[in-house]
């Protein structure tokens, strides 16, 4: 009798240990012999600063997945675990689905198990590239029928007001100093745009609700004292930059460089890389939890981000004078390890 053989592709998600319970069980049920390949595609390392800690990081989701096996009951079910992609550089959605389906047609696969909220490489949803590229490789295809535990939680969050009166803040007063607060045209257009904000993302956009004890000093240490300190960093890149460009030989470098941020995740750090971005000669291209990936024009603006000021004042910002004590990449000793991965 054939063995049934099932892809399960895999990367971390919210659906994952479900998923792999629910292949556990559709093998389980199955007639004769069944096999089940858990499969993730990670690509080239070469090409992405990034890409040796990504294997790392699905070997380790992979043997993960061994133990959910067996509690599970599946100790009877042979499994194949791999990481694919590592020979060639990933880009798209249907890359990922083609590479998939290689690896399929090499072990004689006949359907998939797809989680439902399998996104790999970048945010666009896979659903769709999966489903064609698997039919013109004559698999079948089901996607697991599970559900995130938590989502409604994420949603439904204390501190509602709190969020929502916050962000209206923001949104209004960053439109008015866009704007001109003394004309009533403007208040009226601010105050809808922070509404509709407000009401749109409040629920996203903190990680935890804003207290009336923190959220009036992280105000005034953002707009007193770091404000004008990146109007400061902006204006001695411009200077650099603009030296550069002026040159003759034109010296310019540009890499990709991966710096790793001893910020957590959220708006702290959508602020360190928003900032970055700002700053001429650098460009914020992924954020993969605490490292980030930038383009720097030059040597100058790429051991700018080791040094780590920007870091610093934005730790500052958001925890006070212990978060500025924290050491920078350079001084973590991290610099030096990141320094050979640029790319």
């Amino acid at each position: 009798m054939a063995t049934d053989r099932v892809l399960v592709p895999i990367e971390q998600s919210v659906t994952l240990r479900r998923t792999v319970a629910y292949a556990v069980d559709s093998v389980r049920e199955s007639d004769g012999a069944a096999e089940l390949h858990f499969v993730a595609a990670v690509t080239d390392d070469d090409q992405t600063p990034t890409g040796r800690a990504a294997i790392e990081d699905a070997e380790s989701l992979l043997d993960r997945i061994r133990a959910w096996v067996h509690e599970d009951g599946g100790e009877s079910i042979p499994i194949e675990t791999a990481v694919v992609g590592t020979d060639r550089y990933l880009f798209s959605p249907r890359d990922y689905a083609d590479r998939l389906a290689e690896y399929a047609d090499e072990h004689a696969i006949d359907r998939a198990i797809i989680d439902p909220e399998y996104r790999p490489g970048a945010s666009a949803p896979m659903l769709r590239p999966i489903e064609h590229r698997l039919e013109e490789h004559g698999l079948t295809y089901e996607e697991a029928p599970v559900s995130p535990a938590t989502r409604r939680d994420q949603f439904v969050t204390a501190g509602g007001a709190s969020r929502f009166l916050t962000l209206f803040l923001i949104s209004f007063g960053f439109y008015l100093v866009l704007g001109d607060p003394t004309y009533w045209f403007d208040l009226v257009t601010g105050t809808v745009s922070g509404l509709i904000v407000a009401i749109t993302l409040s629920h996203v956009t903190f990680p935890s609700a804003p207290t009336a004890s923190r959220s009036p000093i992280r105000t005034l240490r953002f707009f007193v004292l770091y404000v004008p300190y990146l109007l400061f960093e902006i204006v001695k890149s411009n200077i650099l930059i603009a030296a550069v460009i002026l040159r003759p030989s034109m010296p310019i470098e540009p890499r990709l460089t991966r710096v790793r941020m001893t910020i957590p995740g959220g708006l702290p750090l959508t602020a360190l890389a928003n900032s970055i971005t700002l700053t001429p000669g650098t460009l914020t291209v992924r954020a993969d939890d605490q490292d980030l990936i930038v383009h720097a024009l030059i040597p100058e603006t790429r051991e700018g981000l080791f040094e780590g000021s920007l870091e610093r004042a934005v730790r500052f910002v958001f925890y006070g004078r212990a978060g500025a004590r924290i050491p920078s990449p350079e001084e973590r000793g991290d610099a030096e390890l990141l320094r050979g991965e640029d790319s």
